[in-house]
């Protein structure tokens, strides 16, 4: 199922296995056994057969660690895949929830609507899976909706990941190119991208 999806993603992929996933709410991460050596840089995103898990925010030479979708400090650029509404997916620490934060109250979203990303921020393509819209809540006090999705990808089940391998962005990894970079210049981005 996993290489399935790679064919839907169109892109030259690299699949890895978890080795550690560490739920701790304040820090949602996992470790797979790629790194800096198979072409992993900071940066990439990691999927699982149904959707978006996160983006790779430390790489070693044989292993790397990600930062899931959930962490309270990981923001995702997304869109309703109905309308195109187009809003940020925050972690919120559990593990089956995001909170979608500051759309108007008559903003365009229902329960049930599928969260894709936007392609905004350059960090993931457009078009994958994130979450699906489970509460909409209007309370006219208000100035914003209070919305909250369930992320699609299985992120306390799934055992290997896909990771997009394209082209490194400056200052990352690229084996083909002979370029990669001290560990000190990998340190850990903002995932708000």
């Amino acid at each position: 199922k996993l290489l399935d999806s790679s064919v839907k993603v169109g892109e030259r992929v690299l699949v890895a296995e978890l080795l550690e996933v560490d739920f701790d709410p304040f820090s949602q991460d996992i470790v797979i056994n790629k790194g800096s050596r198979d072409g992993v840089s900071v940066g990439q995103p990691i999927v699982d057969a149904e959707g978006v898990m996160g983006q790779v925010v430390h790489v070693a030479p044989f292993t790397s660690t990600a930062m899931l979708i959930t962490d309270p400090s990981h923001a995702i650029p997304v869109a309703d895949n109905r309308n195109g509404l187009r809003a940020v997916a925050m972690g919120t620490g559990s593990f089956d929830r995001l909170d979608i934060p500051n759309l108007p109250l008559n903003a365009d979203i229902q329960q049930g609507d599928l969260l894709v990303t936007s392609g905004l921020g350059g960090r993931f393509s457009a078009g994958y899976p994130v979450a699906a819209v489970e509460k909409v809540e209007r309370n006219p006090g208000q100035p914003f909706a209070e919305i909250s999705a369930r992320p699609i990808a299985h992120l306390e089940q799934s055992r290997e990941v896909l990771l997009g391998v394209t082209t490194a962005a400056p200052g990352t990894c690229d084996p083909a190119q002979g370029h990669c970079p001290s560990a000190a210049d990998n340190s850990p981005l903002p995932a708000a991208a």
